[in-house]
């Protein structure tokens, strides 16, 4: 109710030109508008800036925010505003006491206002955001300095870097902290690139390998892993009335078909067999994920669960299968696929191609002259 007030506000004062719009942030409203910078930032040309009212997100305060909001937009009309008019709301004392477990709290209130409260979702908030706050001290107020001492304890260029950063900023971004930005300037060069390629098995070692598998639940599940290309809990997840296709029903990216790039492999495995562990299948994909990974640590397999992927993908590229295509397969994006499994892709799978496509019969020659 109170964000339909406040965007029928808004619409009154774009009407108006008033150049001021309300956000709600949490249970308080603040302005937003392009500002000269204040006294104390290092900057000569105004920006986006938000301006804290200390009031609630109740028809009064939406009320007082319009008025607030026409007085802002006058006085920037008349060139004549001045921070000194404003410096007590942007530091009024409940923003400013406020501690990091207390903004934290108000986060995580915003966050399940915004986000369908669901078991993977409930997974993906403790394994992302709650991991990165809960090392941050909750009885101090939350300032800058207090982030960015946390932040400098990671390694730099390392994932754990940039994910403090990421959910840091998040923070910050939500309780307005001034100087915020500054928080991108650790995040640093990690990405998957950055990690030297993986030894992956080959297909051979990889069917040898599957061959070994005595139990027949967990048989079914390296197959169709091997043969799809699956996240590790998707196997949970796969309907195969339509085999050799069969369709992943709730992966991380929704519903999508997967084919196996060895048929042979599908139909002598009989793989629409579904034959699944006993594991409690309303577990969260995470926890489901985390079965996986733990029998092949388990077994001692010479390589992770999810090698078994990125050994798809590098069977997409020796297939020539086009980069989006093999996208849509796997269930991410294009930038993803190239960016990040492809970058597992040794030399000598690289050359293996190039060979196959310069030495077919079929190729273009060049023109002679």
């Amino acid at each position: 109710m109170s964000d339909e007030a406040i965007s029928k506000a808004n619409e009154r004062l774009k009407t108006m030109n008033a150049r001021v719009s309300i956000e709600r942030r949490g249970d308080r409203l603040w302005l937003r508008a392009t500002l000269p910078p204040k006294p104390h930032i290092n900057k000569s040309q105004p920006y986006q800036q938000k301006v804290s009212l200390g009031a609630k997100a109740t028809p009064v305060g939406i009320q007082y925010a319009e008025q607030k909001a026409k007085l802002l937009g006058a006085q920037l009309d008349l060139g004549q505003f001045n921070w000194a008019d404003w410096i007590d709301t942007i530091e009024a004392p409940q923003e400013r006491t406020a501690t990091i477990g207390e903004w934290v709290a108000r986060f995580e209130k915003d966050y399940w206002n915004k986000v369908k409260r669901t078991p993977n979702k409930e997974e993906n908030w403790k394994r992302d955001y709650a991991v990165v706050f809960s090392r941050l001290p909750k009885n101090e107020p939350l300032t800058l300095d207090a982030l960015l001492t946390y932040i400098k304890s990671t390694e730099p260029d390392s994932r754990p870097r940039k994910r403090a950063c990421d959910y840091c900023h998040k923070l910050a971004e939500f309780a307005n902290l001034e100087g915020r930005e500054a928080i991108k300037s650790y995040k640093g060069s990690y990405s998957a690139k950055s990690v030297d390629p993986r030894q992956l098995p080959s297909d051979e070692e990889i069917a040898k390998w599957y061959e070994t598998i005595k139990n027949p639940a967990w048989r079914w599940v390296a197959g169709a892993m091997i043969c799809y290309g699956l996240r590790n809990h998707e196997v949970f997840r796969l309907d195969a009335k339509d085999f050799p296709v069969m369709r992943v029903t709730e992966g991380k990216t929704g519903d999508r078909v997967v084919l196996p790039l060895y048929p042979e492999w599908a139909e002598r495995w009989q793989l629409q067999q579904k034959t699944l562990p006993q594991i409690n299948q309303n577990f969260s994909n995470a926890k489901l994920g985390t079965k996986i990974s733990g029998w092949f640590y388990d077994n001692k397999t010479s390589f992770s669960a999810y090698d078994l992927r990125h050994c798809y993908a590098r069977r997409c590229f020796e297939f020539g299968l086009a980069p989006d295509w093999a996208a849509g397969l796997m269930g991410h994006s294009v930038k993803v696929h190239i960016g990040t499994y492809r970058a597992w892709i040794d030399e000598a799978t690289y050359l293996r191609v190039y060979r196959q496509i310069i030495y077919r019969d079929e190729r273009p020659l060049p023109p002679t002259i």
